[in-house]
């Protein structure tokens, strides 16, 4: 239980680099395996939550706490994780990281490559750096791209929430691009 407390500790603490996740989700992924932890000297350091093992494994999220940063600990994270996919038959790793996250550098210095760049959400307005790792020889190369490194820009959202757009957080897909549209041609308006 109090390893479950500093992981959902650690998330909030660095709510702007991180998917959020309820700590109900954490407890299941503990009892289903999902989630590595870091210690050091007996204490947790940090910790990766990832998907089931398939043809690629997904890092949902992934996290080192900030005063231990830069000394290996999560890059051993990622060489167990990677020695667990090899056995389990998986052919890569994944995850999406926002494009204005230091994180980027270090999944580079893994060996991930960029394997495209998407649009991120209204509210922070960056983009989303996909990250790759192959790890079992293919036929034919992978197709990359420089990753993306678009700082977040709030302005547009919070232009859109004083104009009293307001969005249920549990819409997805079509419903969104459609509040995002909305928000953006109003805002442009109000620039013209």
């Amino acid at each position: 239980m109090s390893d479950l407390t500093y992981i959902d500790s650690l998330q909030k603490k660095n709510a702007e680099e991180l998917a959020f996740y309820p700590s109900q989700v954490f407890e299941r992924e503990v009892e289903n395996f999902r989630v590595l932890l870091a210690r050091v000297n007996g204490d947790p350091a940090g910790y990766i939550y990832h998907g089931s093992f398939g043809d690629t494994l997904r890092i949902h999220q992934a996290c080192i706490q900030y005063d231990l940063r830069g000394q290996l600990y999560g890059a051993e994270l990622i060489r167990h994780l990677t020695g667990m996919a090899k056995v389990n038959a998986s052919n890569a790793i994944s995850l999406r990281c926002g494009s204005d996250i230091e994180a980027n550098g270090f999944w580079k210095n893994m060996g991930f490559v960029c394997e495209r760049v998407t649009e991120g959400g209204i509210r922070r307005r960056r983009d989303i750096n996909h990250w790759f790792l192959q790890l079992q020889p293919t036929l034919f190369p992978m197709i990359t791209t420089e990753p993306s490194n678009k700082k977040k820009d709030a302005s547009v959202w919070a232009k859109g929430r004083k104009k009293g757009f307001t969005q249920n957080s549990f819409l997805r897909g079509k419903s969104t691009k459609e509040y995002r549209s909305a928000i953006e041609a109003s805002v442009k308006k109000e620039r013209e």
